[in-house]
């Protein structure tokens, strides 16, 4: 079963740690978020390969899609 991982706020997608296809660990850094100067760690919640959903630059909303892993 696929993971979501979903923005928990409003923020631009700073960096981008890993790659679609790599595999990640439950607790590994997936996506850097930057919101009012702050630097926010979305992490996997779950082992398997990741599919990343979005590029460093774009702005995401409260509950939008960053991964899935599967």
């Amino acid at each position: 079963m696929a993971e979501e991982i979903r923005a928990e706020m409003v923020a631009n997608v700073w960096k981008v740690v890993v790659a679609s296809g790599d595999t990640v660990e439950d607790g590994d850094t997936l996506v850097i978020l930057e919101s009012m100067k702050m630097e926010i760690p979305v992490v996997a919640e779950a082992d398997g390969v990741v599919t990343v959903k979005v590029a460093e630059g774009d702005v995401v909303q409260e509950g939008d899609l960053v991964a899935v892993i599967a």
